[in-house]
């Protein structure tokens, strides 16, 4: 029976059992999507990267990513512990690995750049494959019955919940504090109801919380729900952090038209895994041009999968 290998980390911290844990595949090419599947709904992580030989030599390797019901084309800290993780590899596909890796995914070209310290790598840091899309504006009553919170703990403004996207699109609501975001509790039947009215594409219906401090409005801490694709709560969402910071980067009229803006959001704290994910945001002529996204990773186990 054939085997493949496997490693998980926890994304977006220095301390294993916090964060958000992931499952690499690296020996995936022998694998059909019906397996790839299989083997992340076993896993039941948010997410799970299978490593393959890339389809243009100029490439690190295709890497496809499955939560535990779909295949999604991209997504934040899968990118981030992938690369971690391959960073160790003094060789992928017969190439050294250096500082800088390229993924072949369904949403685009994703680079990742590697830092290291005394020979090993520390953390890891990706660019949005994407520009900033938004999508149609959602009701803030459906959101607030999907989380259990009443319809004033949604702010509104600032701007509506919405949908927008880098790569994989989500709903975006304000709360009016961190009270509120302690309270949210997914309600299944709302995001039923609210994923039929207000369909979007890839994931049914993933919102996004977050609140601004503020003393320090760049620093934000934030929760994302996602019941229907299994996900009742994401410790860590790279790809909706992204999103959310190019958002509220390109829609603050006090921001210069030029120059990079960093931001920190925390997630997971309401999970007990505490996440910290690092951004920088680089506006031109007012528009967001590029957002990175990193943060440091922890190593957790290694094993063989029998397929």
């Amino acid at each position: 029976m054939p085997t493949v290998r496997y490693v998980t980390v926890d994304v977006f911290t220095q301390t294993r059992f916090t964060g958000n844990p992931l499952a690499v595949i690296l020996d995936a090419q022998g694998l059909t999507s019906a397996d790839m599947q299989n083997i992340a709904t076993e896993f039941n992580y948010s997410e799970v990267t299978f490593v393959l030989p890339p389809q243009d030599p100029a490439n690190s390797a295709e890497v496809r990513i499955f939560t535990p019901t779909m295949e999604v084309p991209f997504a934040g800290h899968p990118n981030v512990g992938t690369a971690y993780v391959l960073g160790q590899q003094a060789e992928l596909f017969g190439t050294p690995v250096g500082e800088t890796l390229r993924f072949e995914e369904k949403a685009g070209l994703v680079e990742v750049s590697l830092k290291r310290e005394n020979g090993k790598v520390t953390t890891a840091s990706i660019r949005a494959p994407q520009a900033l899309s938004t999508g149609s504006t959602v009701d803030a009553q459906s959101v607030a019955n999907c989380l259990s919170l009443a319809l004033e703990n949604i702010r509104v403004a600032n701007h509506q919940p919405l949908y927008a996207s880098v790569g994989l699109a989500f709903v975006f609501a304000e709360l009016d504090g961190l009270d509120a975001l302690a309270k949210a509790a997914p309600d299944l039947a709302a995001f039923k109801t609210a994923a039929k009215r207000y369909p979007g594409e890839g994931l049914d219906f993933p919102i996004f919380l977050y609140v601004r401090d503020t003393a320090r409005p760049w620093h934000i801490r934030a929760r994302m729900f996602s019941p229907l694709d299994n996900v009742p709560e994401d410790p860590a969402t790279g790809s909706a952090s992204a999103a959310l910071a190019a958002y509220l980067v390109e829609t603050d009229i006090n921001l210069p038209a030029d120059g990079q803006t960093a931001i920190t959001i925390e997630q997971g704290v309401e999970m007990g895994r505490r996440s910290v994910i690092e951004l920088e945001v680089t506006r031109r002529a007012g528009k967001v041009s590029d957002v990175l996204v990193g943060g440091s990773c922890a190593m957790v186990m290694r094993g063989e999968l029998d397929c």
